[in-house]
């Protein structure tokens, strides 16, 4: 079905050699110096070398390519029984051990010729799909191409070879699935498939090679088809996906009108309303109810049933757990520090767990992760200041800010104002997205500075100390300054972080390495977070035991507590409504490019977005947690996409050399979310023993994984990347092909001017300002559409901004 709704055409290419037989037309140009008469008597040229002249066995080659349209499987009824004849006669090989062109057609050949065509040898069918007997290219094949903005890429998985033959007495279709991808040239550089149609020349119209072709060439140019048949361990198997695919695809054909549900509905069209009541009250709320309730048995079953569904779910789980744990255990730390134990570890995963899991039941979206954040953990330091200036009760201030923040959301959520979100785009969220994982990046290179500071450089003070008059006169230097001295914890701290970093990286990026086979690839990268933080965890706790590290506070006695409203005095509590105002501005805009970024038309979701009712739920969840003084919730970067990306099946592409992974497709399940939460919630028991064994330099090492890793698939960062990549190795990107190298740069340029101001105001050293970082990114909208404008030409601002990988 996708390459119906993506436009898809079938590309047929006939190649032929000029050995005794002249293209229609060759066309010779000759300068026109020569023909004037024009020469230069003084050049003297040694043809003795000539490469013409010495015999070498030289051929040319003709392409011709044309475009064909795809099979109408409602209409030609040829169509279905081709499918038909080739499910009773079917040659197939699965799993094929031959990575080379020639290997491959030849183990093919073998198969499909047998006792039927006598008349027919193998090297005469083998020539006929071969351009030339030292030159092995195929000489007619059949490919799908997508047509994308301004140009178009070849479907590089699969491809059809095409041969006629005088002494075949019938046709005959081979299909091969490859055991591992071939490169079979340029445009065909990862290929899973290969398809082979032998057809007799006198032959009916309808039934030559090129319609053959063309049958299958339209059932394979389907994304969702293809992983089906890869999932596939029988040739059962395999033949049914494929003829229940048949099915579908005539019936999506009968019916013009029956359109199959969108894959994803976009941040720029994300409710399909009418403009005239976008605004109206609730209507955005009833419209995502309408479209996800019907859908919410489904959010269960997709996660236990299917091909390999158990295994990405429960792997999905697990990196969930270790994803959201230790954020926690770290920003309660955080809070801990900058609300004198007012907020604490305990109370941050007491809150992830109840945010979560009423997440994940009552959500529009599961697939978003809700956390609380840097940006959230800044802001709550800003209300503590406050009350430390104003001498105001913290957890009545904090409550009151909360509930005011739910107020906001509430309207938000029930004039549609979600609907405004349509101005967000792709660089807008890009940006966001690149300063969260600096934000985590910051956070780090914070605790290590601040650690050395304590354990490394406090050993300088003791030196210069011991070698001052003052020591000589009978001093005592301070025990506690001695205590913290420990240059080896300092350094271990170092090794732990970057060892933790390099692991999770080093096994999320596995399946690109040819070591062990596909599966077991694909498994240590789903495990790469948890391997590598338990593994580090290990070194540091165990190996290094004699080692002191510093472990998190722990308060037994903090949970939940009702908040007292009663000690805010009145005009505080509307002070607050400023704060709560500015705070819903953060939420707003968090929740909504989270929920954008998820629901980007490249993971291909299929049930929709749910932006309205996921505000109005995270509303009424944050102001529950207010009232009982736990730590705020909002959907989180990078941790939502990343949650996408491990329950999704990922097929690699080759383009010039480049390989880029796209998603074939993703389990949208509510199990993931609810598991992991629910261990969340049973992490509660294991503190403070085992988690305090966790060394805090491991949590900084999830941090650096986290932002590294989520800047997969970023166009912005990859556009910073061109600034200093030599550019013959640019990447064919389809902003690369149309639009001038400059613009590229001055549009990153921009975009890196819009990231340093975010990042001044998001990291200034002064609280005060940081509160108006939420206004700050609001205005990152209508600059992109009212100030870029005029800056860079439109047509290439669309083509940098597009939805296109």
């Amino acid at each position: 079905m996708d390459a119906i709704r993506k436009k898809n055409s079938v590309q047929f290419q006939n190649d032929d050699h000029t050995d005794g037989k002249a293209p229609n037309q060759l066309s010779v140009s000759v300068n026109s110096s020569l023909m004037m008469g024009s020469v230069d008597t003084s050049l003297n040229f040694d043809y003795t070398s000539s490469v013409l002249l010495s015999g070498d066995d030289i051929t040319l080659m003709y392409s011709k390519h044309e475009m064909i349209p795809l099979k109408d499987f409602s209409a030609e009824i040829r169509a279905s029984k081709d499918i038909q004849n080739f499910l009773k006669q079917a040659v197939l090989i699965l799993d094929l051990h031959k990575t080379g062109l020639e290997e491959i057609i030849e183990s093919m050949l073998h198969e499909l010729l047998g006792k039927d065509e006598p008349m027919c040898s193998f090297n005469e069918a083998r020539n006929a799909i071969f351009t030339h007997d030292t030159v092995h290219m195929m000489s007619r094949t059949i490919q799908s191409t997508s047509v994308s903005e301004g140009g178009h890429d070849y479907d590089q998985s699969w491809i059809c070879t095409i041969a006629n033959l005088p002494s075949l007495e019938r046709r005959h279709v081979a299909i091969a699935r490859l055991k591992y991808a071939a490169n079979l040239g340029s445009t065909s550089q990862e290929v899973k498939f290969v398809i082979i149609i032998l057809a007799p020349v006198k032959e009916k119209g309808t039934k030559d090679g090129v319609e053959t072709g063309r049958t299958f060439a339209t059932i394979f140019a389907d994304l969702d088809l293809r992983q089906g048949l890869i999932d596939a361990r029988t040739t059962d198997e395999f033949k049914e996906c494929l003829w229940n695919f048949t099915l579908l695809l005539a019936e999506h054909q009968a019916n013009p009108e029956w359109k199959r549900k969108e894959s994803c509905v976009s941040i720029h069209n994300k409710h399909g309303q009418e403009e005239q009541n976008q605004f109206r009250f609730g209507r955005g709320i009833w419209e995502d109810l309408k479209r996800r309730l019907p859908l919410y048995p489904s959010d269960f079953k997709d996660g236990i049933f299917g091909r390999r569904t158990v295994q990405k779910t429960f792997s999905a789980t697990v990196f969930l757990y270790f994803a959201c744990i230790m954020p926690s255990i770290a920003f309660g730390v955080l809070n801990d520090a900058n609300t004198k134990g007012k907020l604490d570890v305990r109370k941050v995963i007491i809150s992830q767990t109840i945010g979560g899991l009423l997440f994940s039941l009552f959500g529009g979206q599961p697939l978003i992760i809700l956390l609380t954040t840097a940006p959230l953990a800044l802001y709550t330091k800003v209300i503590f200041l406050i009350c430390e200036d104003f001498d105001l009760d913290f957890s009545a201030m904090f409550a009151w800010v909360g509930l005011w923040n739910m107020f906001f959301l509430l309207l938000y959520s029930m004039f549609n104002l979600s609907f405004m979100m349509k101005w967000s785009t792709r660089s807008t969220e890009e940006i966001f997205a690149l300063f969260i994982a600096i934000a985590f990046s910051v956070d780090a290179i914070k605790d290590v500075s601040r650690y050395f500071d304590t354990t490394y450089h406090s050993c300088d003070i003791i030196s210069s100390s011991l070698n001052s008059s003052i020591l000589s006169n009978g001093s005592v230097i301070d025990a506690v300054t001695v205590d913290m001295c420990s240059r080896e914890s300092s350094l271990l701290y170092l090794l732990l972080m970057l060892g933790t970093l390099w692991i999770g990286v080093q096994l999320y990026n596995f399946t690109n390495t040819p070591f062990l086979s596909e599966n077991k690839r694909e498994m240590l990268a789903d495990y790469a977070l948890p391997v590598a933080v338990i593994f580090m965890s290990f070194i540091g706790s165990y190996v290094f035991k004699n080692v002191q590290m510093d472990s998190f506070k722990y308060n037994a006695n903090s949970g939940m507590e009702l908040a007292p409203f009663e000690k805010l005095p009145v005009s505080a509590v509307f002070a607050a409504a400023g704060l709560g105002f500015c705070l819903s501005l953060l939420f707003y805009m968090d929740q909504n490019i989270t929920s954008a970024m998820v629901n980007t038309p490249s993971n291909r979701l299929k049930k929709g977005a749910s932006f309205h009712w996921d505000l109005m739920v995270v509303a009424l969840l944050n102001g529950f947690l207010s009232i009982f003084g736990l730590p705020w919730v909002h959907g989180a970067l990078p941790h939502s996409p990343l949650h996408v990306k491990a329950l999704a099946d990922i097929e690699p592409r080759v383009d010039n050399g480049h390989v880029y992974s796209i998603v074939v497709r993703v389990r949208e399940t509510r199990l993931s979310g609810l598991i992991s939460h629910i261990l969340i919630g049973l992490s509660l028991l294991m503190l403070p023993n085992p988690l305090v064994y966790i060394p805090h330099a491991v949590l900084d090492g999830l941090f650096l994984y986290v932002a590294i890793t989520s800047l997969s698939g970023n166009q912005l960062f990859d556009r910073i990347m061109l600034l200093v990549t030599e550019q013959s190795a640019y990447p064919p990107n389809h902003y690369i092909r149309h639009v001038p190298q400059k613009q590229v740069h001055m549009f990153t340029g921009i975009q890196l001017i819009q990231l340093a101001v975010l990042c001044v105001f998001g990291f200034t050293p002064w609280p005060y300002i940081k509160m108006i970082f939420p206004v700050i990114l609001m205005f990152l909208m209508p600059f992109r559409h009212k100030a870029l404008p005029r800056i860079l030409k439109k047509k290439y601002i669309e083509a940098l901004d597009s939805d296109i990988l």
